[in-house]
């Protein structure tokens, strides 16, 4: 059971994944604890393969501990397809449910089916370039090349923060050690808690 109590509230992982023909499916972890918020988040997982079979990622649980670990309640992860309509849903999906952040994972590289930054450009209101610029110099300089290569985006939709984070294990590592101390700023420069 998720509950928030002002700032505080449980911790539990979610992880949803579309089966081919059968929809949404969600399993809940075990992992509960209390812990201050920095805000809620959703992760979106876009990769082909993850969308379409019953492996597990391995991506969805780095990314949520990493969250988790700087304060956030992870909502959950939801892996689709690097197709555009299925990208701008999740994004608008995450938005339209209040998340404070939403961190999608892969399709931002320059192969045809990297369409991650394109439908960000889409669904954010404002762009925030000096973020995305961090995350790429931080990830060239901790020997990440695709996180060099990463055209990924980050900026607001409406009261959210939007980021794309390359894919590889190094990409997300270095990315979230960068964005999780801007992403509470920005999220509280939204919410008017910096004043």
């Amino acid at each position: 059971m998720l509950r928030e109590a002002g700032r505080h509230g449980t911790i539990a992982t979610i992880y949803a994944q579309r089966e081919p023909g059968t929809g949404l499916t969600t399993t809940v972890s075990g992992m509960e604890l209390d812990a201050p918020l920095a805000g809620r988040a959703l992760v979106v997982i876009v990769d082909d393969r993850t969308a379409h079979s019953n492996e597990k990622d391995s991506t969805g649980p780095l990314v949520t501990e990493l969250l988790t670990e700087a304060g956030f309640l992870v909502d959950g992860v939801v892996a689709v397809t690097a197709d555009e309509v299925d990208v701008r849903n999740a994004l608008n999906t995450a938005v339209i449910g209040g998340v404070d952040l939403v961190v999608s994972v892969g399709g931002t590289g320059v192969s045809p089916r990297d369409v991650t930054p394109d439908v960000t450009a889409e669904v954010l209101d404002r762009e925030i370039p000096g973020i995305s610029e961090a995350l790429r110099s931080s990830g060239l300089a901790a020997g990440s090349l695709d996180a060099g290569l990463s055209r990924g985006l980050v900026g607001v939709s409406g009261s959210t923060l939007v980021v794309n984070l390359a894919s590889s294990r190094a990409a997300i590592r270095d990315g979230m050690a960068t964005l999780t101390p801007l992403a509470s700023q920005v999220i509280a420069e939204l919410s008017g808690l910096d004043a």
